[in-house]
């Protein structure tokens, strides 16, 4: 079978009308509950009924909000029960020479995954956004040969936390300023599995190359 790589647009509260929503498609981000009274959030439910497969998890965004750690664990509990594929996001606000923000990543897959069952965890996907190359250009982001030095470290934290198995299986994203000029580059020296794509999933041309980039190189 081929590999298949994933390419994830995230609209935020973009577009406006369902007409310039047309042009690109949809997405949508997850509740910690399943119904009731909780104003501005989506269920996995409504996602399910809406034929959505996939639901972003864990993204940035939602964590500077205050979204912990367990917030998540407990979203991708509800999104597994659902039949739903979580996207688990993961990534350090920034840099450092000490290295700790090795220690950031690891900590986050650890306590959102903490408990679940394994057999949730075969084929997981995690996407990588650096918060701190958010909102860049292609060439102020984050290198491809930096981008697989995290994948190999995620691999290997997944390996042990869940076992070689569940790491090999594991298919890893990338976000943070990724446009049709570096795609490439990170698919074949990142060596990622795909994109979560923001800024640029609003531009249909833009996002065109990205797609057509990932179709090609598998």
């Amino acid at each position: 079978m081929k590999k298949r790589n994933i390419v994830v647009a995230n609209w935020k509260m973009n577009p406006e009308t369902l007409e310039e929503a047309k042009k690109v498609f949809n997405g949508a981000n997850a509740s910690t509950e399943i119904k009731g009274a909780f104003t501005g959030e989506i269920s996995v439910e409504m996602i399910k009924n809406l034929s959505a497969k996939f639901v972003i998890v864990g993204h940035s965004e939602r964590r500077a909000m205050g979204e912990s750690n367990e917030i998540v664990r407990k979203k991708l509990q509800i999104t597994f029960n659902t039949g739903l594929t979580p996207i688990l996001c993961i990534g350090e606000k920034e840099r450092d020479k000490e290295g700790t923000h090795l220690a950031f990543i690891k900590n986050q897959i650890k306590e959102c995954l903490a408990d679940l069952h394994k057999k949730y965890l075969v084929g997981i996907i995690i996407a990588y956004e650096p918060i701190w190359a958010i909102g860049k250009s292609y060439k102020e982001a984050m290198s491809p040969t930096d981008i697989h030095v995290i994948v190999l470290y995620i691999r290997k934290v997944l390996a042990e936390i869940c076992g070689r198995d569940i790491a090999n299986s594991a298919k890893i994203l990338y976000g943070g300023s990724v446009e049709s000029q570096n795609a490439l580059e990170i698919l074949e020296i990142g060596n990622v599995e795909g994109f979560l794509v923001g800024h640029a999933s609003l531009k249909p041309e833009e996002f065109k190359e990205i797609l057509q980039t990932a179709d090609v190189k598998k």
